[in-house]
């Protein structure tokens, strides 16, 4: 049974990718969710409902569209391809139970959130406003953190990239994070809650520094270019939602 719902949960967090896809192509171009009606942007031939089978369309037509040939992105099936996985992560980890829901959806969220911030280095406050509302009915009515965790939570997240985005243009003459990125930080605190926020915050803060590091080593980024910050906090948070508590232990357990 355990396995039966395992694969149930995986395919509706593909079938939910679908629809995340929809707000990421929508959403920053201030678009409706439901009209016009899915099309190619190339062609704009309206999609049939075999062209929208969640993956298995994108393969049977491997990449294409069944009209124009034009090229699909690879997002759309690998965002559907990430859902899935974040969704059956969350079963495993947590069974049927309300913290299943909870990180399910919160994993999905972020996943949204960090994949608009990397095509289009953006952080939207109409998706950072909503989920923070969302956050707060949730922390109210099922405790996922509690509710005084959770704004303890979002002060501090607020706070931890606040006095970034404040001091580093005063220091390098030029911006580094956004103020769309300290309201998301905020928006972690209460999702996550303390302490698991402090959790989330370094741990962002390590990936997004290795991979800059990293990515200018290899010169594949320029030092005056700007890297997004959001993705890395949403793999961050992502985690601290699954395994935070683990990964909270293991830290402490250097500290005898």
């Amino acid at each position: 049974m355990e396995t039966l719902f395992f694969i149930v949960f995986a395919l509706q967090g593909i079938a939910f990718g679908s629809f995340l896809n929809v707000c990421i192509d929508r959403l920053p171009a201030g678009s409706s969710l439901i009209s016009p009606p899915s099309h190619c942007d190339a062609c704009q031939q309206r999609l049939s409902p075999k062209d929208l089978i969640p993956l298995v369309s994108y393969l049977w037509l491997r990449g294409r569209c069944r009209y124009c040939r034009a090229k699909i992105p690879a997002r759309l099936f690998w965002v559907e391809v990430g859902t899935g996985l974040l969704f059956a992560l969350a079963f495993w980890r947590f069974g049927l139970s309300a913290e299943f829901a909870v990180a399910a959806f919160y994993s999905a969220l972020f996943l949204m959130i960090g994949v608009i911030d990397l095509e289009h280095k953006l952080i939207l406050n109409k998706v950072v406003y909503l989920a923070a509302f969302v956050a707060l009915l949730i922390s109210l009515l099922l405790h996922q953190p509690k509710v005084v965790d959770a704004l303890i939570g979002g002060a501090i997240g607020f706070a931890f990239l606040l006095i970034p985005v404040l001091v580093t243009p005063l220091l390098i003459k030029r911006e580094g994070m956004g103020w769309g990125d300290v309201k998301m930080a905020a928006l972690i605190g209460l999702v996550t809650g303390f302490p698991m926020v402090l959790v989330a915050m370094l741990m962002g803060v390590v990936l997004g520094g290795a991979v800059a590091i990293i990515l200018l080593l290899l010169r594949i980024k320029k030092r005056k270019e700007t890297i997004p910050f959001g993705p890395f906090l949403s793999i961050a948070t992502i985690a601290t939602l699954l395994w935070g508590s683990h990964i909270l232990d293991w830290y402490l357990g250097f500290f005898p």
